[in-house]
């Protein structure tokens, strides 16, 4: 099935051009806890001047599953993946925690109509707002 999803299954992001490229052009850095894969490209300098910096994901293409630490590698702000230095949480940092949007553990705000428990109604006298 994972040859025929990445020859039909655009929308995963793991297509057959994405392992031909990465494979004549890109080394393995590393893996997450996830089972994503990091790599860097072997020769040359991308258009930013450095080598580029990238990912195949281990099942649907979804940016809000790559944790903090390796966040931080693909997006330049540390030079050495986490492999390489160990990345160290600070205090106030939860655990990693993907986009939950669309599951019923999204985020609803109070008063919002997709909320579990409905808000109660206001008590008293109301007065419309009139201009």
């Amino acid at each position: 099935m994972g040859v025929f999803r990445e020859i039909f299954a655009w929308w995963t992001g793991n297509t057959i051009g994405t392992r031909v490229y990465t494979a004549l052009r890109g080394r393995l850095v590393g893996e997450d806890e996830l089972g994503n894969r990091y790599y860097i490209q072997r020769r040359g300098k991308g258009p930013l001047g450095v080598p580029r910096r990238w990912v195949v994901y281990r099942e649907l293409s979804e940016p809000s599953l790559v944790p903090a630490a390796w966040h931080g590698w693909l997006h330049y702000t540390h030079d050495a993946p986490p492999t390489e230095r160990p990345y160290q949480p600070r205090q106030w940092e939860k655990p990693h925690r993907p986009n939950m949007t669309g599951t019923a553990a999204a985020y609803r705000p109070p008063g919002s109509i997709l909320r579990p428990t409905r808000p109660e109604r206001p008590r008293g006298p109301h007065e419309p707002w009139r201009p």
